[in-house]
């Protein structure tokens, strides 16, 4: 007998080949590994799936990936480089059987054994959209990694909606009753990074007229996005590790120790594996944040997705309208094929200045991407050469920031909400900036 129910005809998973690794040549000759998901990073660190004792082996030295019936290479900025033959490879795709060197080991990358993926259920989660196998490998992703109190950091290209996806990993967590806080690092001044973090009292510095909860306090039992992680300073850096292992922390200019129950989410546009080869990012406090690490596919790779994504953006609108009235399919089908550099974000940006104008513009004004389809003009800067360069930095620092500030609330209309959105700012460090300007 029938129980009535309709059954989802989509696949729940997705089949792939997976990577077999075979260290040939090297002082861990005979160790291999076989991919248990689509990447492997190999290196001297401990946290790669194939981890190596070769001193010449940088700690990330390079990530391998299947990319149709080839193997994508992916050299991390490692100090000896990723050779195939007689080339130094930066990244590219090799045929199975290849021999891959780095250091003084050299690896066999070949075919594994066949897996499937698990794929979300549906085109929705929460905030995000997405029909195609990439962002329903996302979806599933998140799904498992809310349900744990692991750090994850996000990777991908800016626009690609990290910040939906930390919303997302909170949403669907335990602590979703609990507070959402967002930190970008990335946008406020290096000197009151350390006041966002972690609060400051009265006095503790001059400005400092009244005590100040960061962000850690503010997201107590919560999320805490931190945004742009990569840009935090090396001393910023030491001081965050500490709090993450002791979980405890003191307001600055203060004497009492806070405990702290949070949930930390940290996203980059950036590979902190090449920082940590570099040295400019801290591996302890890499190990920290990437305990889970989920890779943001940019809008090219699901171009599957943008009329659903389309149709999502004119519904938030209020548009009610059948969507080929607006964007007819051979439109639909050139956005497609756009590179869409600054991914889900210009699209969005798009769609509202179709909404706007009652018309498309041309893709070619979209095309810078973050922020918008017209950004702000570049200031123009005179040199005030008869000050000391301290004094001339201040200076020439002020004077473009009084122009951008101006262009950016003309073009915004004077919507603070939307010229932090335009320039990719924390809404109350724009507000500060125009309380110092005397623009507000």
């Amino acid at each position: 007998m029938s129980s009535g129910k309709t059954v989802s005809d989509r696949p729940i998973g997705l089949p792939i080949r997976t990577l077999f690794i075979e260290v040939v040549g090297g002082p861990d000759q005979g160790a291999s590994h076989t991919a248990g998901d689509e990447t492997v990073t190999v290196g001297t660190a401990e946290s790669n799936e194939l981890r190596l004792t070769d001193p010449t082996v940088s700690r990330y030295h390079l990530e391998l990936s299947r990319k149709g019936d080839r193997v994508a290479i992916t050299d991390l900025g490692s100090t000896n480089g990723t050779g195939v033959g007689t080339a130094l490879l930066e990244r590219g795709t090799v045929a199975p059987g290849t021999i891959v060197t780095l250091g003084r080991t050299s690896l066999r990358v070949g075919d594994g054994p066949t897996r499937t993926l698990s794929l979300h259920d549906s085109g929705a989660l929460g905030p995000l959209r997405g029909q195609s196998a990439p962002m329903r490998r996302l979806m599933a992703q998140i799904l498992r990694a809310a349900q744990t109190d692991a750090s994850v950091l996000l990777q991908g290209e800016s626009g690609t909606g990290k910040e939906l996806i930390a919303r997302a990993l909170h949403d669907q967590s335990p602590r979703a009753h609990k507070p959402f806080v967002t930190l970008d690092c990335g946008v406020i001044s290096p000197g009151l990074v350390a006041s966002e973090l972690f609060g400051h009292e009265r006095g503790a510095f001059t400005g400092a007229d009244r005590r100040h909860l960061g962000v850690f306090e503010r997201a107590q039992g919560g999320t805490l996005f931190l945004d742009e992680i990569g840009e935090l300073s090396p001393t910023l850096q030491t001081a965050l590790l500490g709090v993450l292992e002791r979980r405890r922390f003191r307001r600055l200019g203060g004497t009492e120790e806070l405990s702290v129950d949070v949930r930390v989410v940290s996203a980059t546009h950036r590979d902190l594996r090449a920082e940590v080869n570099a040295n400019t990012f801290r591996l302890d406090l890499y190990y920290r944040l990437a305990v889970v690490r989920l890779e943001v596919p940019p809008l090219h790779q699901r171009e599957e997705d943008i009329p659903l994504l389309v149709e999502h953006f004119l519904n938030e609108a209020g548009y009610a309208g059948p969507v080929a009235a607006l964007v007819p399919p051979p439109l639909m089908a050139t956005l497609q094929t756009h590179r869409w550099p600054g991914n889900v974000r210009e699209l969005r940006n798009y769609v509202e200045a179709i909404l706007a104008m009652g018309e498309p513009p041309s893709l070619e004004q979209t095309a810078g991407g973050p922020g918008a389809a017209h950004p702000p003009p570049a200031p123009s800067v005179v040199l005030p050469l008869e000050h000391s360069y301290r004094e001339a930095r201040q200076k020439v620092l002020g004077d473009f920031e009084v122009q951008f500030l101006k262009a950016l609330m003309e073009r915004a209309g004077s919507n603070v909400s939307l010229a932090a959105r335009l320039a990719q700012m924390d809404r109350s460090y724009l507000i500060d900036l125009l309380h110092r300007h005397q623009l507000r």
